[in-house]
C-alpha cells in the first residue's frame, strides 16, 4: 500500500529521522508533538495546561495536513513526565475531543524531549471513501524539508 509523507509548516519541524505523520490508505499516523511553538521551535511557557493546549494545537494542524479532524482520531498516547498533571492535561484535552472520545493509553515516563511535560501521539481514520492516495500526492511532496 502506498504511503504518503504528512509534512506542515503548521505545526512544529520533525527534530529527527520522522515525519509529522505517515498517511497509508485511510489510516494517518501522526508521530507524537510536544509543545513546540511552530515559528519558533521553541518551547511553550507555561504549566501543562498551557503546554497541554499547544501540544493538541500542533496535532490538529497536522491532522488538517492529512485532510483529518479530531473527530477522525480513533486511539492517542499520552506521555506525561509526572502522572500528578493527569487532571489538568485532561481537561484540556476533554475540550478537543468534546464529542468523540478516541481509546487513550497514558503513561508516566522519565523525560521527554526538550524538557516538554506532555507528549501526545494519534492514529485517525477517514470514514468510508474520504481518503483517496492520489489527491494526496498532489497537496503533500514526500521529499519536501519540512
Amino acid at each position: 500500500m502506498p504511503r504518503t509523507i504528512i509534512a506542515t509548516p503548521e505545526a512544529p519541524k520533525a527534530v529527527g529521522p520522522y515525519s509529522q505523520a505517515v498517511a497509508t490508505g485511510r489510516f494517518l499516523f501522526c508521530s507524537g508533538q510536544i509543545p513546540l511553538k511552530p515559528a519558533t521551535g521553541e518551547l511553550v511557557d507555561g504549566d501543562v495546561t498551557d503546554q497541554t493546549t499547544q501540544v493538541l494545537e500542533n496535532l490538529g494542524a497536522v491532522l488538517r495536513a492529512g485532510r483529518m479532524t479530531f473527530g477522525n482520531v480513533v486511539k492517542t498516547t499520552v506521555f506525561l513526565t509526572d502522572l500528578g498533571d493527569f487532571a489538568a492535561m485532561n481537561a484540556v484535552y476533554a475540550v478537543f475531543f468534546p464529542n468523540h472520545q478516541p481509546a487513550r493509553s497514558t503513561i508516566q515516563v522519565a523525560a521527554l524531549p526538550k524538557g516538554a511535560r506532555v507528549e501526545i501521539e494519534a492514529i485517525a481514520v477517514a470514514d468510508e471513501g474520504e481518503r483517496h492516495e492520489d489527491e494526496l500526492g498532489e497537496m503533500f511532496n514526500p521529499a519536501s524539508p519540512l
